[in-house]
């Protein structure tokens, strides 16, 4: 009851971390120290998969553990990368028989004092982000369920993440949405402007923008904005890249 009562604590001191701007790193080593306090590992680590699928290690409550997260990685070897592979938890691990199941993690976790591991996806639904480790330095006892405390804390901080990615690709493509329509009205503007001194039609002063943009290897919008701010004399915009008048 009491592991519990603490277990619940956590993830309310979780959620209560997810603010606008919060700190996905502090999140996950929030993580990893709760999973020492409230679930009695004696050691825990994260690895997250990257935008382009390259893991990597992000959170651990020491440096040992994290010699043996980097160690995974390079290896490829271990219950982290086997949970990845999977989708399934390793559960109660026991190190000292695990050298065949993961010959180059093992016998240096077991080097580390480490007696047994666990490891639990961090997904939601269909989608696997990377991975909870959980090291004991002895065996837990019989109906300990430390898999399911760290599914929950691994799962809530799953959500966090996935969300945090949504808004920052959301805020992105806003930003890129924008900065479009603002260059969309610049060239307009642009082409009213160098269509009126020089006496030619709109189709040909965009011709005329966009091979002085080419020629000089300048976006498009710049060349707009200077033409319309004044610093790129209309002069200077010849014939276009067809040769028209």
């Amino acid at each position: 009851m009491r592991r519990q009562a603490a277990l619940v604590g956590t993830i309310v001191e979780l959620a209560d971390s997810l603010v606008d701007d919060f700190d996905v790193v502090e999140l996950l080593r929030l993580l990893t120290d709760r999973c020492v306090d409230v679930l009695g590992a004696d050691a825990a680590g994260i690895l997250l998969l990257g935008p382009e699928g390259e893991l990597r290690v992000v959170a651990s409550s020491n440096e040992a553990v994290r010699m043996l997260e980097l160690l995974e990685v390079q290896a490829e070897d271990g219950p982290c990368l086997e949970c990845l592979r999977t989708g399934a938890p390793v559960v109660n691990a026991d190190l000292g028989g695990a050298r065949g199941r993961w010959p180059c993690f093992a016998p240096e976790a077991a080097a580390a004092g480490y007696s047994v591991v666990h490891a639990v996806p961090m997904r939601l639904r269909g989608t696997v982000i990377g991975a909870l480790n959980l090291f004991d330095v002895e065996a837990r006892p019989e109906g300990d369920d430390v898999a399911g405390g760290a599914q929950a804390l691994a799962d809530i901080a799953t959500i966090a993440i996935l969300q945090h990615r949504a808004v920052t690709e959301a805020r992105s493509l806003n930003a890129e949405l924008h900065e479009a329509l603002n260059s969309r009205v610049a060239i307009e503007q642009a082409k009213g402007v160098l269509a009126e001194r020089q006496g030619i039609g709109m189709e040909e002063a965009f011709a005329r923008i966009r091979n002085h943009a080419t020629s000089h290897g300048l976006r498009l919008a710049d060349v707009a904005q200077a033409i319309v701010s004044g610093t790129l004399p209309t002069a200077m915009l010849g014939v276009s890249v067809d040769g028209r008048p």
